[in-house]
């Protein structure tokens, strides 16, 4: 018996040494169940206290097979005993100073797709559990392509937790003069998650759309870039900022940066799911080599258009072009809920006021997605309309430059368009 139980163990090291083997970075694919915890960092997990507090944690595997955690050289500074849960499968391990046995987990019969680690802290025989900067994976599980975040190069750590922005690309008619852009977006009810922006209207030289903001604070967002390339607004020079003209009623406006600079405007509103919202920007040129951007919101709620700003951009002489929509989640304490919206009846106006309805759109995703460091990204048609879909580590995924055509609706916009000047 002895011998078959040592020859049992040899061949799983064996296995365990022989099929693939990674290094699984907790900083970029940790995910805390306790609201606004600060226990994950660019150092995986620190300063663990709380017993109630545990972690999901998330890799895509493209081959069916086993899967190992290896502890066998994990530096113990704080003795505990941990679980680990995959498929409903808890395996524990009690971590001491100076073990020597090699302490290995495995699990067999994954299937392919996100597979969910649940770590646990079971006991702790100090102040508090160890501090995990990542895991040792092996197995036959991790042949092919498995996909997590792999580092932290580019502050990946912190947009791989955002997860993957995802977009929709509406092509123009060709010799097209747009001024106007119109769209309607439709959050399905349960799909409103903290840390979304849901964007509707999207140009070259700006975004306008609908964010939740936290659990009691809701926004309708319109920003325009500076023609000066910076993150820094305070950088801008003066003939290169964005000016604002004029405002709606509440509306704040400012300055943003991080993600390029410029005029930032917002209004508090507290929009629904499950309702359809209508968004129309205009773009206007001017004859001092700028174009005024304006941006108007129709809730059903209140049956009128709302103007939420107008901003002139400098050095700009263009008509509206490069319109698309996107979904992204802002938040990265919020990357591991599914989130979903709906598009519709999108339209172009010319400066005249004759309508163009727009029936295709082309799927595209962030670096995030491309680098495939995450890989729960979806888009495509929905009812009449398109969907996007993004965070949550759902298994599907819909392919960059895939396009969709919706039929006609022949909705055209019904809109006194010399009214809302």
């Amino acid at each position: 018996m002895k011998k078959i139980g040592l020859f049992i163990i040899v061949s799983l090291v064996s296995i365990v040494v022989n099929a693939q083997s990674i290094v699984f970075p907790l900083g970029g694919n940790a995910f805390s169940n306790l609201k606004d915890s600060k226990t994950i960092t660019k150092s995986g997990i620190q300063n663990w206290i709380k017993q109630e507090e545990f972690f999901n944690l998330y890799i895509r595997t493209t081959t069916k097979g086993l899967l190992s955690i290896d502890f066998s050289n994990f530096p113990v500074k704080d003795e505990a005993v941990l679980s680990f849960k995959i498929n409903g499968v808890v395996k524990t391990i009690e971590l001491k100073k100076g073990g020597t046995m090699p302490k290995v987990l495995t699990w067999g019969n994954l299937d392919t797709g996100y597979l969910k680690i649940e770590l646990h802290g079971i006991k702790k025989f100090g102040n508090q559990f160890p501090a995990i900067e990542h895991l040792n994976l092996s197995g036959s599980a991790l042949n092919g392509h498995p996909a997590f975040v792999k580092n932290n190069e580019g502050n990946m750590f912190y947009w791989g937790r955002r997860g993957p922005s995802v977009h929709l690309t509406y092509p123009l008619p060709n010799n097209f003069n747009a001024t106007y852009f119109y769209n309607e977006i439709t959050v399905p009810v349960g799909e409103d998650v903290i840390g979304s922006y849901y964007m509707a209207n999207g140009f070259a030289e700006g975004y306008f759309g609908i964010q939740v903001n936290s659990e009691t604070e809701r926004r309708i967002l319109f920003s325009v870039w500076s023609p000066f390339n910076t993150d820094d607004p305070k950088s801008i020079p003066e003939d290169q900022k964005i000016k604002m003209l004029k405002k709606g009623k509440d509306v704040y406006t400012g300055e943003f940066g991080n993600e390029g600079s410029g005029g930032q405007s917002f209004l508090k509103y507290n929009w629904k799911a499950g309702n359809t919202y209508k968004f129309l920007l205009k773009g206007e040129t001017g004859v001092d080599s700028t174009t005024t951007y304006t941006a108007w919101f129709f809730p059903p709620e209140l049956g009128e258009w709302q103007l939420i700003a107008s901003f002139k951009r400098p050095k700009t002489s263009t008509y509206l072009k490069r319109f698309h929509s996107f979904l992204e989640n802002f938040i990265p304490e919020t990357g591991n809920i599914r989130r979903k919206v709906e598009f519709n009846n999108q339209w172009v106006a010319d400066a005249k006021g004759n309508w163009v309805e727009l029936t295709q759109a082309r799927f595209s995703m962030d670096n995030t997605a491309r680098s495939k460091f995450r890989m729960d990204y979806a888009g495509g048609k929905s009812g009449e309309g398109y969907y996007l879909e993004n965070c949550g580590f759902f298994n599907e995924y819909t392919n960059a430059g895939s396009v969709f055509s919706r039929i006609p609706s022949n909705k055209q916009p019904l809109i006194n368009l010399k009214s809302l000047e």
